[in-house]
């Protein structure tokens, strides 16, 4: 094997992570979204770690058939909904749920003839405006929704929040309280909360949360990482020392030469780099474990390797495990370090990368 980066999976925390998810949702189902392939996790192999969700959310109708194909008979949420008049046909053969968000699908919809019943979402812009039609054409949506025979009559209630994770911010308050104005006297399921949502507006539980980040352990608030919520890292992603190499203080590292050394000191090379979806952006400072001494990256992350400051490590030997991330070093010091979120760095490990499964 040429490369030795390696992705794993802890499938224990997933479950563990999804049943703490149940005892903070109280009454309400758990959709557990799976998009960008399981937050960078792997659909297939997550999915089944979350079998006992009610329902699985996914950002297009292939995922939807991967899980299909995978023998999953979870409800289905395709959360943008249909592309193209085709798309129906393709959800119903699926089984899968539709989130309408925009009059060009509710035209799609209304012109379909003896098509059977599609199971809908109807998505209210209550602030963030993104996707979703204006909450005060809640009434005439679902109205009109119910009238169409290729609808199933029911239907649910969505929004989506655009500040959540800012516990204190009124922005999230108004957010739901548009939506109860808009939806005071429709009939039908509602769900309002993402990850951040759960944890910080206990008044936005709903019927239904929608849950991301916290199922792969991934902090959803500034500061603070899964662990903080009792959440645990699914995923760590690790690589090995491929060399140790004894520089002179006023020698300089890498590309661009951006790191002087302030000591002789031995300098490990690791079998990473931003091919393998560890950030270009990561600056020197930024954490690594070397077995379980810190180590940090010095110089410029390349496309198949970074470099290491061993002082704090001085035990380290080639081929000593290295770990970029996991729940020793929670992705959100990291992601902290390069300038970034957590969501973005487990999304970003590429193919190349090998995963395994604990």
């Amino acid at each position: 094997m040429s490369r030795t980066a390696i992705a794993t999976i802890h499938l224990d925390a997933l479950r563990a992570n999804l049943a703490r998810i149940r005892a903070l949702a109280g009454n309400a189902k758990v959709m557990a979204v799976v998009k960008a392939d399981a937050y960078g996790h792997g659909l297939e192999r997550c999915a089944r770690a979350l079998t006992d969700a009610d329902a699985f959310g996914v950002a297009s109708i292939a995922d939807g058939l991967r899980l299909r194909a995978a023998g999953h008979r979870n409800r289905i949420v395709v959360l943008s909904g249909p592309d193209a008049a085709s798309d129906l046909a393709e959800m119903r053969r699926l089984n899968l749920e539709a989130v309408i968000h925009h009059d060009s699908q509710l035209e799609m919809l209304a012109a379909e003839r003896g098509a059977p019943a599609l199971r809908v979402w109807l998505k209210l812009d209550t602030g963030m405006h993104r996707l979703g039609f204006p909450a005060m054409r809640a009434a005439e949506l679902h109205a009109r929704l119910r009238a169409m025979p290729s609808v199933d009559r029911d239907i649910a209630l969505m929004t989506h929040f655009a500040s959540s994770e800012e516990f204190d911010n009124a922005m999230t308050a108004r957010q739901i309280e548009n939506f109860e104005n808009a939806t005071r006297d429709i009939a039908g399921e509602r769900a309002l909360s993402n990850s951040a949502g759960l944890l910080g507006w206990p008044r936005a539980r709903g019927d239904w949360v929608r849950v991301g980040g916290l199922l792969y352990g991934l902090s959803v608030a500034p500061d603070k990482v899964g662990a903080d919520f009792g959440f645990a890292p699914a995923m760590t992603l690790s690589t090995r020392l491929i060399a140790i190499n004894r520089i002179q203080r006023g020698e300089r590292i890498g590309y661009g030469a951006m790191y002087e050394c302030t000591d002789d000191m031995n300098v490990g090379i690791a079998a990473i780099g931003y091919g393998d979806g560890y950030p270009r952006s990561a600056p020197s400072g930024t954490p690594v474990l070397v077995h379980d001494a810190r180590a940090a990256i010095i110089g410029r992350v390349s496309m198949d390797l970074i470099t290491l400051d061993l002082r704090n490590a001085p035990n380290a030997r080639v081929g000593d495990v290295v770990t970029l991330w996991g729940p020793q070093l929670p992705v959100e010091i990291v992601a902290r370090h390069a300038g970034t979120i957590s969501y973005e760095l487990t999304c970003g490990v590429t193919r190349r990368v090998l995963f395994a499964e604990d």
